[in-house]
């Protein structure tokens, strides 16, 4: 019986990515990119007394290879993002010898979609007004599990003009 580790979230950005580099000896010297931030993903409701409620829950995200290099350049603390991922817990040992687990959402999909302040004018994604168009806002993983299809990009449209013919004046 196959089974599925499947996560979709939409939320804020908590803090600016923290970018790593693993296996230092790799050719290159750098090594594999890595990037950790944390993502609130907000519920509201009302409870019975007809009182508005809002439980804020927090994910650690983190990114491998090219959806770090994209997290690096473009996200910020407050930034709106679509992740799509997997999730995994591992363990590790704390300062005082304590065994402690974590929780995270391994991205496998990442896509912008603004800020809260999305009525900044500015389209530079390094100050945060980034608004990405269809073509740009899905950064996929490079290796992506076989039940999910790959991103179709749309096919360029091209214009035949005849310039012989057509000596008027564009209107552009």
């Amino acid at each position: 019986m196959p089974s599925l580790n499947k996560v979709m979230l939409i939320g804020n950005v908590g803090r600016d990515p923290e970018v790593r580099y693993l296996d230092g000896n790799a050719p290159g010297g750098q090594g594999t990119k890595v990037a950790t931030f944390t993502l609130a993903t907000t519920e509201r409701y009302r409870d019975r007394s007809g009182n508005q409620q809002e439980n804020t829950e927090w994910h650690n995200i983190v990114a491998w290879r090219q959806l770090a290099d994209v997290s690096e350049r473009f996200i910020k603390k407050g930034t709106q993002v679509y992740i799509e991922g997997r999730l995994r817990t591992r363990s590790y040992t704390d300062s005082q010898g304590t065994k402690k687990y974590t929780t995270e959402i391994v991205a496998d999909n990442l896509q912008l979609l603004g800020r809260r302040d999305e009525g900044a004018q500015d389209n530079n994604p390094y100050r945060g007004g980034y608004n990405p168009t269809p073509a740009q806002a899905s950064y996929p993983a490079q290796s992506q599990p076989a039940y999910q299809q790959p991103v179709q990009q749309a096919a360029p449209q091209t214009i035949d003009i005849n310039v012989e013919e057509n000596t008027d004046d564009l209107p552009f």
